[in-house]
């Protein structure tokens, strides 16, 4: 029997949030930035449509650059932690990867976190989940991936976009190719559907 690992992770662990009960919302999220020409581009993408966005921001990035992470935040977006240094929990002792968290936490106090490569485990998820509410996707872009072209990126976004979806995307240079071809089309579906990209709040 194969095995789905969405549905498997959700089992294992219930507290992560996958989509938002919201009937005319839709919540964009970009991982792994800010990043040089790339987050500018977004910003001024979102900016364009009237939408906002969630970046889960890396602790490091944000670091070096400062003035990006206070644009994110100075035109309406929202900040999360992605882990100082793009840790994966597996194989990470806990004290390892909260330290990480933590600082980067240090930097960007925010109460939204989202584990890198989804990959945490269940001791780290526990500590996590006291101090954070732990935001996952219902809809991956795989914009990161080269086997994926932009296309395809664009058409796998679009057809699951409901109200509540949490959509992921990638504020990268590897992401660049697929998401910048996705994301105008994506924010046109968006309006068409007569949904609104907003800023996640729980």
């Amino acid at each position: 029997m194969k095995i789905n690992p969405g549905k498997l992770i959700r089992r294992i662990f219930p507290e992560m949030i996958w989509e938002i009960d919201d009937r005319n919302g839709v919540f964009l999220t970009f991982d792994d930035g800010p990043t040089p020409g790339i987050t500018e581009w977004i910003l001024a993408t979102l900016k364009q449509y009237d939408a906002k966005a969630t970046f889960f921001v890396l602790g490091k990035n944000a670091e070096m650059y400062p003035d990006l992470h206070q644009r994110i935040l100075a035109e309406g977006h929202k900040i999360g932690n992605h882990t100082y240094s793009h840790q994966k929990g597996w194989g990470m002792p806990l004290e390892k990867y909260i330290e990480d968290v933590d600082f980067a936490d240090d930097i960007l106090h925010s109460d939204l976190f989202r584990p890198p490569y989804a990959r945490v485990l269940p001791s780290q998820m526990r500590a996590i989940g006291q101090r954070y509410k732990v935001i996952m996707w219902n809809i991956l872009s795989r914009d990161y991936s080269p086997a994926v072209t932009p296309s395809e990126c664009c058409r796998g976004v679009i057809k699951h976009i409901a109200p509540g979806a949490i959509i992921a995307f990638h504020d990268s240079e590897k992401s660049f190719r697929n998401m910048s071809y996705a994301l105008p089309r994506v924010l046109e579906r968006v309006k068409e559907l007569g949904l609104k990209c907003k800023i996640i709040e729980l």
